[in-house]
Formats: C-alpha cells, structure tokens, sequence
C-alpha cells in the first residue's frame, strides 16, 4: 500500500503543473484558501470589516433621520444620505456572509459586538453623543471578550461540500436539535399570537430560533460558493438551493418578528437582548451542526464562553439608555399656524388630566353664546 502510495505521489509531482506565477493575485489567492490559519484570519477580518461597515450605515441613517426630524420636509427615505446608509449596510451584511465561508460560525456571530462597539465611537466623534462611563466600561468588556473569544476559539477550518451538508443533515443529533427547536418555535407562536403574550423574551426567542436556521444556511451557502470559487462545483447539487431556500425564509421572517420587537419595545431592549440570543443561538448551531467544539480542549471552551459573557455584558452596558433622536411631538398644536393667530406659543392640556378638552368647550361655548345673542 505504501508502494502506491509512493508512486501516486512521484506521479503527481512528475505530472505537468500549470504554469502559474507565484506573484500573480489567483496563486495568492489560492495560497490563502489551502492555508487553514490563513484561511481562519481572513474570515476574522472580514466580519470585523463587515460590523464596521454595519455600524457606519447605522449612524449614516440615523443621522439621516435626526436631520429629517429637525427639517420636517421630505420623507426619510428620499434623502440620498438615507440610501448611502443602506447601501453601506448591505456591503456590511455581504462581508459578514462571507465571513462563514472562512471562519467557524460560533466564532462568527459573537464578532457582532464589533458592530455596537463601534456605533458607540462614531456616535460620539460625528453625533456628538455624551461618552458616558457606562460606554467606557462596556467598550473595554467587549474587547476583551472580543480577544479571548478570537483567542481560544476553534481554529479548525472545514472545507463545506454538499455531501458534507447532506450529512449533517441525516445525523441522528440534528434531527433531535431540529425536532425540539420545530416544538419550542411552535409553542412559542402559539403563546405569542393566540395567548396575545407579548412579552420581549417571548419574541427574542422567536427571532432566535429562526436565527439558528438562518446561521446554518449562511454557512451552508456560503461554504459552498467558497468551494465552487476553488473549483469544486457545488450548484450542481439541489442541496445548495434547499439551502438557500431555507437562507431566504428565515431571514425574512426574523426580519418580520424583529421589527415587531422594535416596535413595542425599547431598541435598548432590543439590541442586547437580541446580540445574546443570536449569539448563543449561533454558537449552539455551529456545535450541532457543524461539530465545532468537536475536539477542542475544556479549557479552550471555557475561555470561549467567558468571551461571549464578557461580549455579552459590554454590549449590554453600551446599549442602556442610549439617548434618543429628539422628534417634534405630534401633540402640540402650534397657534402661530392658526389663521389670525401671531402667537407662537404651543398650548395642549395634558390628556390625562380634568382640564383636557375645556379649552375647546370654552371656545364652543363662547361661540354659541355670541350666535344666541347676534340671533
């Protein structure tokens, strides 16, 4: 056997190579896709890359929205700064896509405090939001976690095939993680639309789960154009399309369910809340699916996970009480926009209050009884 062996290899190493030369960009590329570390760094990069980009569309938009508050003319959504933000996102959005093709998808997600960590900075350099001690701290928690997340994650790097994906999908433990992720969505659901419980942990949750789905696929689909890039064809195989399928639909139902969390809640609720239920939600798919922790060492996992805790509580810090866009209130009526009124003061009872509505009764009143008397 070793006698074949040894011929296949004097064979290979006899047999006409490609001219290629070694400084041209594809034999670089190729370089970087064979080497594992190299490989693992450039995933790393690339997602940091990504949030960054994420958290400047972030404050492109905002301040798109605080210069419409304050102007009042246009809708938001006409203002080309408006647009460059969600241009900036979907580059954001695209890197951390192929971010999964590169790196292990438990070290991936967590990589998401980048993002707060820097909305934070650019807030205070360009917003001229207050730094607060809260930020400071919770900046310093998350860079560390940050560190020691990179540092004692998993660093090996699975070349993702369709019949690997075919494989996983058929393992009797994902099927078992499937079938209770499938029960708990359900249960949940059931509470949330029809219990009409509409509780911020009921609805994280469900944006969670489809998260866990919408991870799996990421990785799937982008492993898999990641290998197609190298020269092993992978869109020949239907299990891509599932994939992409699966990609599509569950981002576009926790985009649905994440909108309506922002809707009724807080985005300081939200945003944290959010960052460690997809967190974990990934990690745990990562480990399920993709057999990720497989091998690595106890202490290696337990650096890991104090990573994510620490990640977890900067992210919390930076996201308490973040100060508001200040709008214009809809409630108060201004009586320089009254015909034949030049005062500029706004008046509006409070609605709660005995003297809500007398200002209009008294002017009713008065009107009626002028008509009485002229009659």
């Amino acid at each position: 056997m070793s006698v074949l062996n040894d011929t296949e290899n004097m064979a290979n190493a006899t047999a006409p190579q490609p001219a290629l030369n070694a400084s041209s960009p594809w034999a670089h590329r190729a370089e970087i896709l064979e080497n594992p570390l190299r490989t693992y760094l450039l995933g790393i990069i690339i997602s940091i890359c990504g949030n960054i980009l994420i958290s400047i569309s972030l404050n492109i938009q905002k301040y798109a929205h605080v210069r419409h508050s304050q102007r009042d003319s246009k809708p938001y959504y006409t203002s080309p700064v408006w647009w460059c933000g969600v241009a900036l996102m979907g580059v954001g959005e695209l890197g951390n896509f192929a971010a999964y093709g590169f790196a292990p998808a438990s070290l991936i997600a967590p990589l998401g405090c980048v993002s707060v960590i820097a909305s934070a900075v650019i807030s205070v350099i360009f917003l001229k939001e207050t730094v607060r001690v809260s930020d400071v701290v919770g900046g310093t928690l998350a860079i560390t976690g940050t560190y020691v997340l990179v540092t004692f994650a998993p660093h090996t790097t699975t070349h993702i095939t369709a019949h690997l994906i075919q494989y996983y999908i058929v393992s009797w433990f994902f099927v078992l993680y499937l079938s209770l992720e499938v029960l708990l969505f359900c249960i949940l659901l059931y509470v949330y639309k029809k219990r009409n419980v509409k509780h911020i942990v009921v609805v994280m949750l469900l944006v969670a789960l489809l998260a866990s789905l919408t991870v799996i696929s990421v990785k799937a689909v982008s492993g898999m154009i990641t290998e197609s890039i190298k020269g092993q064809l992978q869109f020949i195989y239907p299990i891509f399309y599932v994939m992409l399928v699966i990609m599509i639909a569950s981002c576009a139902f926790q985009i649905k369910f994440l909108n309506q969390a922002m809707k009724m809640f807080d985005a300081t609720e939200v945003v944290p809340i959010n960052f460690v239920f997809f967190t974990a939600s990934a990690i745990v798919a990562g480990i399920v699916f993709y057999q990720e922790f497989e091998g690595l060492a106890l202490l290696n996992i337990f650096m890991f996970l104090l990573g994510c805790l620490l990640s977890f509580l900067g992210v919390f810090l930076i996201a308490r009480n973040r100060p508001k866009i200040k709008q214009k209130d809809p409630d108060f009526i201004a009586l320089d926009k009254i015909p034949s009124r030049s005062h500029t003061d706004k008046v509006q009872p409070e609605v709660n209050t005995q003297t809500y509505g007398s200002l209009a009764a008294k002017l009713m009143c008065k009107s009626a009884s002028r008509t009485h008397h002229d009659s």
